[in-house]
Formats: structure tokens, C-alpha cells, sequence
């Protein structure tokens, strides 16, 4: 079967054939020009610092036989760290559709490389005195993609920060919210006059996120009012109440009347929240995990769950919502569990709301105007032939209402590792998590906000982080700024991409329904599609993940083979009927005709192909190849292959 033939006429959008170095290398004139310029630049800046300092290193040097020992050490080495890296994973090619990953985006790659012979520590200004701003920046920048409030002047703006992942973004959410939660208990502790403080602590301990901000500021103003004397006195005395002070043995055992929080998250959540309660000291038993629908959080279940939390008294530190699985790229119905906090509210019952938007952040250029308005779900839809559905539309809408976000820059940001970013709408609250006090802070004027954060690394959870992540993601957003009409392009090619892949996919099953059952277990809700597989006429479990394992080998990096022996690259997941529900598994294995009785414990899921689609090369309109056609193609021949192979068998 050959490839499918193009329209060599369709328009092509030039500004994505520069946003990377390219499948081929493509743009490697560009990389390199900029990369020497600024590298003779920072020579120059050297050079310039002082210009009366004579050199320290000889001319003649060069000639030593230790230097000349020493450059043919480091050579060696280099040669042999380069040659070992051509076994890496070829992200770059359109021929990769397994894991998140993909080529980079040459601004941001270049700023880091940029900035790296700077060497800046984002921990302050005195260690970084630019790259600071530019992380604060950073930090805007997504929250306006976000809709959050994202104005300085304002006193209620975002904030944000780079971490090494969403991982440690995810922590820091959970600090926030525990910070935020237990403080207005320790001001009622310490019997602050002069505030309006919950009658109780089970009001205060569930105190909107707003109000609990408001009362911060509250005491922030009392507090700046006092002499001197008095000040220090008042701050000592709440701070010896404070959960961050007392821990969480002591906290709790002071206030008998409160239980330990639980941590609501769909099952599909990623496995950072386990950890994060753990590191917390909150104990793995505290993340209740809840059941979905079709691999999206069942907002009914998390009604119910809110129901019995506060017919139990039970407090709820944080409900986490998922933007884009890093399964299955589905998306969470935010609106409703905002929704079902509203209604929990009633009951006296209130909590943070948390985006786990790693994957699916970037997506939202896609719904954002050039303004920082919302589009219309049908302006939106115009692009495409079935994104988005009205409720992927409705919880990109509610981003804004929620209290924090994480999101992952070096995944559909295009940008290099480590770089995660925590959001949070209302910046105030970071007050609580200054490891030296800061409650004095008040206002919110623009020089305000900036210089409080230049001392970043009171807030964060690193002692260290490089200022070059933070340099990479600030000028990539400022070249390709986050709306629909500039990064949105990228995730519009990928998710028109997915959209062709789902379409091929159930082509796919037609074709092949000789010798295989196909399935795509999920609509994508955004560029990652599964599938699912098993040789017709079989009914075991078991056979099913050995015919997918087997698929699988041809699909992964083999580092002890050469990589050009591999014409595609993919990953694997699996589908558990305790994630799926009872629904969902009969409807799913059915189709696919397997046995859900023969499950044993050793097979408690099913294995299927995971597809990650974000390089947006995958249609090649320039040559007239769709690299989908192809990997559909190469996997009939590779299943009837072992078709045929399984029916020879003795």
C-alpha cells in the first residue's frame, strides 16, 4: 500500500517550519548562526566586563603538553557521550508516536543554550538577577493562557513558578492548599482581636480559599498597625500555631475536632498525588481515588463522595481534577466538580480545586483569544471535525474558577526537561509558604508584586534551579505568545493530527477484521490515542497482552539494536476493569471479543498501544506522505504476519 496522495497546493503555515530544528535537521543554518552569534556575544561580555584586566589564561597555554593532555581527554569523552547518544529515542522523527516527547522548539532550546554559560540560580536576584523577572513573567504568561488574573496591579493576581516537573508541581499545590487551610485555625489558636474569625474550627478549616486569603490580608493589615513590640509578639504567637510550626501530629491532636484531610482524585490521576501525600505526611491513606466514566472523573461519585465527607465531618484538603491523562489524554469535567463544590459549600463543606494539567495545559492557546478572551466552543470547532466536544469546551472554561494549576512546559510546551510550572490564581496566598515570614507584605502595585518574588526561593520547594529553563520557556512564549493565532498552531496541527489517526484507526479495523479485533477505547479529547487489540477468535486475556506484548517489541527502543532497525516507535498502556467500571469493561472487551472472566490475578488488565501525537510533521504535506498511513500500514503487515504465523503453529 503506498502513501496517500496530497494537495502539494494547500497553504502551509511557514512558521512552523521554523519553530524547530527539524525531522531531518532541517533547519540546522538557523541554530547554528544564532548559537555562534551569542556565543561570541557572551565572550564579548566577558571580555568587556573590565576591559583593563589583562587575560588570565596564556596564549602559550594552548601549546602546553598538559593543556594539549587535558583538550584530548575532554575530546575522547565528548566523542564518546556523542556517539552513545545517537542510541537515544529519535523524538524528533514523525516516526515517534510513543511517550510524551517530541522535537524542541528552537527559541527555547536556544535560550537555554543561551543562558547556560550565565550559569543564574533562580533562587534571588542577587543569584539571578534577570532570569528571576523572566520566571515571574513566566508565571504570568500561563496564568493569562489559564484565565486567571494575571494583572500585577491588581491585588488578587496569579502567580506561578518553574519546578523540575509536574511532579514537584503537584507538591507544591498540596502545600498551598494545606497552608491556606489550616492557617485561619491557627489565628482562631491564638485568639487574634480585632478579626472576624470562624466561630469554630470546622468553619475555619473550611473557609472558601477566598475568604482565607481575605483574612490573611486582614491580618497582614492588623498586624502592620501594631508597634513594634507588639508585631513581633502577635507574629510569634500565631506562628507557634501554625500546622507548618506545630506539624501535623501536634496540629491535629490541639484540634480534636478535626480529622486529617483526604485528597480526592479520579483513578486515572498520575501517580505524583500518592507520593505527595506521603511526603506531606498526610499517609497514602488519605488519597481517595475515584471512580470514572469512559477514563473521566464521574462527577456523580464525587457528589456522592462529598455527601458522606460531610455528613462524616471528614475534611477535604483538595479535589484534583485532570486536564489531559497522561494515559489516555482524557479530559475531566472541571465545570461540574466546581460545580459539586458549589453545592458541597452549602454543606459546610469546602476544599481547593487543583488542575493536574501536565499534558493537557498547552491546549489551552487553542481556546484563547489574541486578547486573552475565551472563544466560543463553535469558533473553536471550526478547525477541526469533532474537537471539541461542548465538554472538553466547558472545562477549558472553567479553568479560571479553579484555585491552582500544574502544567508542563517540556511536554506540549515543546521546551527541554525540567521544566513544570505551578500556578495558583491568587497570589497572596504564597504568604504562607514564605519560609521566612513575610505577612508584613501588603498592596499590589507592579513593582510590589516583582520585587517580592525576586527572593523566589523562599517560596519554592528548590534551594537551586536553573535560571536557563526559566530563560528557555519566557522567550518562547514571548516569540510564539499563548493564544490560538500564534502557539496555538502547534497543538492545532497535533490535534487535527489525532483526529486523522482516530479516523484511520477505525479504517484500520475494517481492514483488518479478518485477523484482528481493533478498538479505540476512547474518543481523544486531545492529541493522545489508544488502541486496543486482540487476534480474532481469541478469548483470553492473556493471550490478548502477549499478542500486544509481542507487537509492542517491534515498537520500543532497543538500545542493544541499531535505531534505523526500528520504522516506528510507541508505547503501551493498560486498561483495568477497576479503573473502567463494570460498564465500560463489559462494552470494551466485548467489542473486542475477550472473556472478562479469564482475568487472573497475574492479568488483572489489558495492554494496549498508547499513541502520543504531538509531532506536527506527521502529515508531510511538502512530500505528500502521511507517516499515519504508514505506521497503520506497517502495523497490517506486522499482525498478519503473526496471523499467519499463529495458524502454522503446531
Amino acid at each position: 500500500m503506498s502513501a496517500q496522495p496530497f494537495n502539494h497546493g494547500e497553504p502551509r503555515d511557514h512558521t512552523l517550519d521554523a519553530c524547530f530544528l527539524g525531522p531531518y535537521g532541517e533547519n540546522d543554518a538557523l541554530l547554528e548562526k544564532m548559537l555562534v552569534e551569542f556565543l561570541r556575544d557572551h565572550v564579548y561580555w566577558r571580555r568587556n566586563f573590565h576591559p583593563e584586566d589583562p587575560p588570565a589564561i596564556a596564549t602559550a597555554a594552548a601549546h602546553h603538553p598538559d593543556y594539549l593532555a587535558f583538550e584530548s581527554r575532554m575530546r575522547r569523552e565528548l566523542h564518546q557521550l556523542s556517539a552513545s547518544l545517537k542510541k537515544s529515542v529519535p523524538f524528533h522523527s514523525p516516526r515517534y508516536i510513543g511517550h510524551m516527547a517530541s522535537d524542541l522548539l528552537l527559541p527555547g532550546l536556544a535560550a537555554q543554550m543561551l543562558t547556560l554559560p550565565y550559569n543564574p540560580n533562580n533562587v534571588s536576584e542577587d543569584a539571578a538577577p534577570v532570569t528571576v523577572d523572566m520566571e515571574v513573567q513566566v508565571g504570568l504568561q500561563l496564568a493569562r493562557m489559564l484565565g486567571y488574573p494575571h494583572d500585577p496591579a491588581r491585588d488578587a493576581c496569579a502567580f506561578g513558578h518553574l519546578t523540575s516537573g509536574g511532579t514537584l508541581a503537584n507538591y507544591q499545590a498540596l502545600r498551598l492548599a494545606l497552608a491556606l487551610k489550616a492557617f485561619p485555625v491557627a489565628l482562631r489558636a491564638a485568639q487574634v482581636p480585632g478579626l472576624a474569625l470562624p466561630e469554630d474550627d470546622w468553619s475555619a478549616f473550611n473557609l472558601a480559599q477566598a475568604d482565607g486569603i481575605a483574612l490573611l490580608a486582614d491580618w497582614q493589615a492588623w498586624l502592620a498597625a501594631q508597634p513594634a513590640a507588639e508585631r513581633s509578639c502577635w507574629l510569634h504567637r500565631v506562628e507557634r500555631e501554625r500546622i507548618e510550626q506545630r506539624g501535623l501530629v501536634d496540629f491535629f491532636a490541639a484540634h480534636p475536632a478535626l480529622k486529617l484531610p483526604r485528597v480526592l482524585a479520579p483513578v486515572t490521576a498520575h501517580y505524583s498525588w500518592s507520593k505527595g501525600v506521603k511526603l506531606l505526611g498526610l499517609g497514602r491513606d488519605q488519597l481517595e481515588l475515584l471512580p470514572t466514566e469512559g477514563m473521566r472523573l464521574d462527577p456523580a461519585a464525587l457528589r456522592d463522595t462529598l455527601e458522606r465527607c460531610a455528613r462524616e465531618r471528614q475534611p477535604v484538603l483538595m479535589c484534583v481534577a485532570v486536564l489531559g491523562g497522561t494515559e489516555y489524554g482524557t479530559i475531566d469535567p472541571i465545570d461540574q466538580v466546581l460545580a459539586a463544590r458549589d453545592a458541597s459549600r452549602q454543606r459546610g463543606l469546602d476544599f481547593a480545586v487543583h488542575v493536574d494539567a501536565a499534558w493537557g495545559g498547552y491546549l489551552a492557546t487553542l481556546f484563547r483569544n489574541e486578547d486573552g478572551s475565551l472563544r466560543p466552543r463553535d469558533e473553536v470547532a471550526a478547525d477541526y471535525v469533532q474537537f471539541p466536544t461542548p465538554a472538553v469546551h466547558a472545562a477549558f472554561a472553567a479553568l479560571g474558577a479553579t484555585d491552582s494549576v500544574t502544567v508542563d512546559p517540556h511536554k506540549l510546551g515543546y521546551l527541554p526537561y525540567g521544566s513544570g510550572a505551578f500556578i495558583c490564581r491568587d497570589h497572596r496566598a504564597m504568604a504562607l509558604l514564605a519560609e521566612r515570614a513575610d505577612y508584613v507584605f501588603h498592596g499590589g502595585t507592579p513593582k510590589d508584586y516583582l520585587a517580592r518574588y525576586r527572593s523566589l526561593g523562599q517560596f519554592i520547594p528548590e534551594g537551586s534551579k536553573s535560571g536557563a529553563a526559566a530563560a528557555a520557556v519566557y522567550v518562547t512564549h514571548k516569540v510564539l505568545p499563548l493564544d490560538h493565532a500564534h502557539f496555538g498552531r502547534l497543538p492545532c496541527a497535533t490535534v487535527r493530527a489525532a483526529e486523522t489517526f482516530h479516523a484511520r484507526a477505525q479504517r484500520f479495523a475494517l481492514e483488518l477484521a479478518d485477523c484482528v479485533h481493533a478498538l479505540v477505547p476512547f474518543a481523544p479529547d486531545s492529541n493522545l490515542v489508544c488502541l486496543a487489540l486482540n487476534p480474532r477468535g481469541n478469548r483470553s486475556i492473556t493471550a490478548a497482552n502477549a499478542f500486544v506484548r509481542e507487537l509492542h517489541d517491534t515498537l520500543r527502543c532497543d538500545p542493544q539494536q541499531p535505531l534505523q532497525t526500528k520504522e516506528f516507535f510507541g508505547s503501551v498502556t493498560t486498561l483495568r476493569p477497576d479503573m473502567l467500571g463494570h460498564a465500560q469493561t463489559t462494552r470494551i472487551f466485548q467489542a473486542l471479543g475477550l472473556d472478562a472472566s479469564s482475568l487472573d490475578p497475574d492479568e488483572d488488565r489489558l495492554m494496549i498501544l498508547r499513541h502520543t501525537l504531538m509531532n506536527p510533521y506527521l502529515i508531510d504535506h511538502e512530500n505528500g506522505i502521511s507517516y499515519i498511513d504508514r505506521y497503520f500500514e506497517f502495523l497490517g503487515r506486522r499482525m498478519r504476519a503473526m496471523h499467519r504465523a499463529a495458524s502454522h503453529a503446531p
